[in-house]
C-alpha cells in the first residue's frame, strides 16, 4: 500500500472526530434509528451474534434481526437488546416482510446467510424492494458475484464489504494490489456504490472517485468473525443517519481502533472477533479525545 500510485486520503483519529456527533442531551432512542441485520443459517448462529452486538455497541436506536427460526434462542439469550424476527425457514434466509422494508433506517444483509437457492432468490427481493442505501457483506456479495445482474438493482451509496478473496469472485482475477484498487474504485463509480476492501490497509472507494486508506489496525484482526464486527458497526452508523461515506470511513476506523485496543491487551494471536465488540466502548471514546 505504501507504493499505491493512486491519490488517497488517509483514515486518522482527526478525520473521524470531526465527522462522529455529539448526542443531544433531550434524544430518545427514537432519535438513532431502526436498524435491520438479516444474519446466520443453521451452524453459523454466531455471524448473527457478532453483527447485532457491535450494531448495538455502535449506537443505533433499535435493532431487528432477521434469523432463521431455530437461531431464535441463541439470539434472544446472546443479544437481549434485539428484537428478533424468524424466517419461516428454520434454518436458512428465505424471504422477508418485504412490504415493511422502508420503515428500517438502514440494512444490512450478509453475514452467515450461506448460499442457498432460496437465499439467493430473498436476497434479490430485499435488494429490489428497499430504497436506502445497505450494508452487504459475506455471502450476500458471494450471492451477487454469482447473480452479477444483482448490482444493477443495489440502492445508491450501498456500502459493499469484501475481503480480497470474495472481490476476486466479484470482479476476476487480478495481478497486484494496486490493480485491484483501481478496479475497485472504477467500479465504486460505475455502480455508485461504496466499497470497502479489507485487508492490512483497507481501502475505501467512494462514487465520486475518492479513496480513502485506513491507518489502524493489527494482524490479529485476521480471524473468523472480525467481517461480521465490521459489519454491524456500519449498520450502526448508517442507521444514526451518518451519510454512507461517513459511515464507511468512520466504521471501518473505529473497528481498527477496537481490534488494536484488544490487541494491546489480549495479544494478536489471542485476539477473537469478539474483543473487538467488546472494546469497540473505548474505541469511540478514543477517537472522540
Amino acid at each position: 500500500m505504501s507504493k499505491l500510485q493512486i491519490d488517497y486520503s488517509i483514515i486518522d483519529h482527526t478525520i473521524i472526530k470531526s465527522v462522529l456527533k455529539k448526542r443531544d442531551k433531550f434524544s430518545h432512542k427514537g432519535d438513532y434509528g431502526h436498524g435491520l441485520l438479516i444474519a446466520g443459517s443453521y451452524g453459523m448462529g454466531g455471524s448473527a451474534v457478532l453483527a447485532a452486538r457491535a450494531a448495538l455497541r455502535s449506537g443505533l436506536g433499535l435493532l431487528s434481526v432477521h434469523i432463521p427460526n431455530k437461531l431464535y434462542d441463541i439470539l434472544q439469550i446472546s443479544v437481549p437488546e434485539a428484537m428478533c424476527i424468524t424466517d419461516a425457514s428454520d434454518t436458512i434466509f428465505s424471504e422477508a416482510n418485504y412490504n415493511e422494508l422502508n420503515k428500517y433506517k438502514a440494512v444490512a444483509v450478509g453475514p452467515g446467510i450461506g448460499q442457498a437457492p432460496e437465499t439467493g432468490l430473498a436476497l434479490a427481493k430485499l435488494i429490489e424492494n428497499y430504497d436506502n442505501p445497505m450494508v452487504l457483506d459475506a455471502d450476500a456479495l458471494n450471492i451477487m458475484a454469482a447473480h452479477s445482474d444483482l448490482f444493477d438493482s443495489i440502492p445508491s451509496n450501498s456500502i459493499l464489504t469484501p475481503h480480497p478473496k470474495e472481490f476476486s469472485r466479484i470482479i476476476g482475477k487480478y495481478v497486484s494490489d494496486q490493480e485491484a484498487i483501481k478496479i475497485q474504485m472504477e467500479l465504486s463509480i460505475d455502480k455508485k456504490v461504496i466499497i470497502v476492501l479489507k485487508g492490512a490497509n483497507t481501502s475505501v472507494s467512494t462514487p465520486d472517485g475518492k479513496l480513502w486508506v485506513n491507518s489502524a489496525g493489527n494482524p490479529g484482526m485476521a480471524t473468523a468473525g472480525s467481517g461480521d464486527v465490521l459489519s454491524g458497526i456500519l449498520l450502526g452508523l448508517l442507521t444514526q443517519g451518518y451519510n454512507p461515506v461517513q459511515a464507511a470511513i468512520a466504521g471501518v476506523y473505529i473497528h481498527s481502533v477496537a481490534g488494536d485496543i484488544a490487541a494491546s491487551i489480549k495479544g494478536e494471536t489471542s485476539l477473537i472477533a469478539s474483543d473487538i465488540v467488546n472494546y469497540l466502548g473505548e474505541a469511540f471514546i478514543s477517537v472522540t479525545k
